[in-house]
């Protein structure tokens, strides 16, 4: 591993625990309009951007398969929940931003969700005000698998992405960020079986909190400029 200058983080299932709630999101709104969206199914969806999960659903359902009824229905049920219960932080984000914050390292988000998800995402997780700086899906021409939205991340910190550490959770990030030359991180949020993805990660650990714990003191500034951030 070599040292870096900023962070670029994902955020459903790595920095918030969202992919839960839309995977039984999804699963009623499906069931609703009679159809059923297995285990496997819907673990091949995580980390993609709406327009490939909606071609993925089109192709597991069907092309008779109503978009627009099953976005509104799933979001529905989606939000209802979240009003009810909030979104649970995932383990080690508030250690990772704190330490990220009292040494001033910039840091990102680069999410596949689009700008107005990020915003009620991030409020019902109570995280509105820690992240002033994000590239979201509006504001590239393809999401990941594409590596355009680290690029967007990067300029947003104005930092070399060669300077870049990317932490991801899912396989569609991985291989995003493998095209790159940042360092990546994986810190899967669900089974990722395929050997091939895990390789393509410089390093991967089980949650946030024990990845600070280890990798912190890789962070240096001695001939790296953070003046324009």
């Amino acid at each position: 591993m070599r040292p870096y200058s900023a962070v670029i983080l994902d955020m459903d299932g790595l920095v918030v625990d969202t992919e839960g709630s839309y995977f039984s999101a999804w699963c009623v709104a499906a069931k609703k309009m009679g159809y059923d969206l297995d285990d496997v199914f819907l673990l091949s969806l995580s980390g993609l951007h709406y327009q490939a999960v909606e071609a993925k659903l089109l192709e597991y359902c069907g092309q008779q398969f109503n978009l627009s009824m099953f976005a509104q229905l799933s979001g529905d049920i989606w939000r209802e929940r979240v009003e009810r219960h909030g979104i649970a932080v995932k383990k080690g984000v508030i250690e990772l931003l704190g330490f990220l914050n009292a040494d001033a390292v910039p840091y990102c988000l680069a999410t596949n969700s689009r700008s107005l998800n990020v915003i009620e995402v991030l409020g019902f997780a109570g995280l509105t005000d820690r992240f002033r700086l994000r590239a979201t899906r509006d504001d590239v021409s393809q999401g990941k698998p594409s590596p355009e939205i680290f690029v967007k991340a990067a300029e947003l910190m104005r930092q070399p992405l060669e300077n870049c550490l990317i932490l991801e959770d899912s396989a569609t990030g991985v291989i995003a960020a493998e095209q790159t030359p940042a360092q990546t991180i994986l810190i899967p949020s669900v089974p990722i079986t395929d050997l091939s993805v895990i390789e393509k990660a410089d390093c991967v650990f089980d949650d946030l909190l024990f990845f600070l714990e280890n990798f912190t003191q890789l962070y240096h500034c001695a001939d790296i400029s953070r003046a324009s951030y």
